[in-house]
């Protein structure tokens, strides 16, 4: 017989003539019991050994007296011996704090409290969407994106260990309060994930050494190096899917759709359909244009990029990245299909069958670069 929910429970083992309670309150309490409400049997109870307890940590005790073991956490403790009623198996089940990483961005973290997941809440403004409705986007809550940027940033040099930075709260269990360095800090209570609802929360945690922050520090001012070059470089831009933006850019479109992915707004064509816009040039030469994408988008993406009617690409974005990212291509114009112009015609055209975009910001910029 395998126990391995700690789940208060009865099982009436009819081919054994035998039947067995469990009483537990996990994991608020510790421990769980199972007792021998009626019949008796030759069995071997299987009990789990969880990987969320240490090893040598798990106590099992049958009618009072302690059992010794050899198992290992991540398998099972066996107990055989012919049950009867009465007999009583108590099961000390102690619970630590540890962490788990995101898979491929280690820098990420989530506490746990044995095998439970721990989350904070951080504030319950602009919660609209919360209950789901029967649109098509109604499984996604509506309220607005804050920036990650300025979420709390936990600061400790000895990572491997910063589970025992959880101090519990008094007289409230599996609540507690996280003891560490804290940038943008926050007066959080860490509870519970199931526990939380109706609510703004946190669970994945950005967790650096005094060293990693520098060098955090030091990425975003490349990052803002970088985008003030690139605002350096753009002689004009339209911010795709926003109405202002669009109409003073002269949009021409037909068959065309618009929406909103991570608080970006996006603009395709489909089946033959097309939008374009009015871009300056500024009478410069040696220009690019710079198109930013949905890394993970499905569907046929393959269409064609034109200048003033010709020809500049046939683009295919199907099934290129497969990465939930945004990617930025740069497209070099060939001075002859912009010399002499103030402006110039961007079109995106869609193939039949086809899809033209998702395209979420589209730039001209001074300098040509490789695609």
């Amino acid at each position: 017989l395998y126990l391995n929910l700690f789940v208060a429970s009865e099982l009436n083992w009819k081919d054994k003539g035998i039947k067995i309670k469990q009483e537990t309150n996990f994991p608020y309490v510790e421990q769980t019991k199972l007792t021998v409400a009626g019949g008796s049997a030759d069995f071997t109870l299987k009990v789990r050994y969880p990987g969320w307890v240490n090893k040598d940590a798990l106590t099992i005790t049958v009618n009072g007296k302690e059992i010794s073991y050899s198992a290992l956490p991540s398998s099972y403790v066996s107990i055989e011996r012919k049950w009867k009623k009465g007999d009583v198996v108590q099961i000390m089940l102690p619970m630590h704090n540890t962490v788990e990483h995101i898979p491929n961005v280690p820098e990420y973290i989530a506490f746990m409290h044995g095998p439970i997941l721990l989350g904070a809440k951080t504030g319950t403004e602009d919660l609209r969407g919360l209950i789901a409705d029967d649109g098509r986007w109604g499984q996604y809550a509506a309220g607005e994106y804050l920036p990650v940027n300025e979420a709390p940033i936990l600061i400790e040099d000895d990572l491997q260990n910063i589970g025992n930075k959880l101090e519990p709260v008094k007289d409230t269990p599996l609540n507690f309060k996280l003891n560490v360095k804290m940038i943008n800090p926050l007066n959080l209570t860490l509870e519970p994930f199931n526990q939380i609802h109706d609510a703004r929360y946190m669970i994945y945690w950005l967790a650096l050494t005094n060293d990693g922050y520098k060098n955090y520090l030091d990425s975003l001012a490349n990052i803002e190096k970088e985008k003030l070059a690139l605002e350096k470089r753009t002689i004009d831009y339209v911010a795709t899917g926003e109405q202002q933006p669009e109409t003073d850019h002269a949009m021409q479109t037909e068959q065309s759709a618009t929406g909103n992915n991570l608080n970006e707004f996006w603009r395709e064509a489909r089946n033959g359909g097309y939008f374009s816009y009015d871009l300056s040039t500024n009478s410069e030469t040696n220009l690019s244009l710079l198109v930013s994408y949905w890394g993970a988008e499905w569907g046929n993406r393959k269409f064609d990029i034109y200048i003033d009617n010709e020809k500049l690409m046939t683009e295919d974005n199907t099934g290129r990245w497969n990465q939930s990212l945004f990617k930025d291509i740069v497209y070099a114009i060939p001075d002859s299909l912009i010399k002499g112009k103030s402006h110039i015609r961007v079109k995106f055209q869609s193939l039949p069958g086809t899809t033209a975009g998702a395209v979420y910001m589209v730039r001209l910029l001074r300098g040509d670069s490789q695609r």
